[in-house]
């Protein structure tokens, strides 16, 4: 059976969980959310948690876990979550079909 999820996420997502985990001495689940607010109108919110919540999306690869919430599900729809580690630094990212544009930190974005 193929499943198609509504958020991709990356390999390099599960990596960096896994190192979180290993880190912490303890599983870590990845919380994407939406939220209101940002200097284009909505923005991302990145955080640690330990469990799901009953309605969230779970998506699971090696035992490491991104949660998404139902209201924020819409606006992620067809969403790519990243880890990248650049020179400027290293952070969790959203790549956006939905967003029609984005402040230059890459944190806020307008539908």
């Amino acid at each position: 059976m193929d499943l198609t999820l509504p958020v991709k996420v990356t390999p390099r997502v599960f990596s960096r969980l896994a190192e979180i985990a290993e880190s912490q001495g303890a599983p870590a689940s990845l919380r994407v959310a939406v939220l209101g607010g940002g200097c284009s109108g909505f923005q991302y919110e990145f955080k640690l948690e330990g469990t799901p919540e009953p309605d969230d999306l779970v998506i699971e690869d090696g035992g490491q876990r991104v949660l998404v919430d139902p209201e924020s599900l819409p606006f992620l729809s067809g969403a790519v979550v990243d880890f990248k580690d650049e020179l400027i630094g290293a952070r969790f990212a959203v790549e956006n079909p939905n967003a029609t544009s984005t402040c230059g930190c890459g944190t806020s974005f307008s539908l």
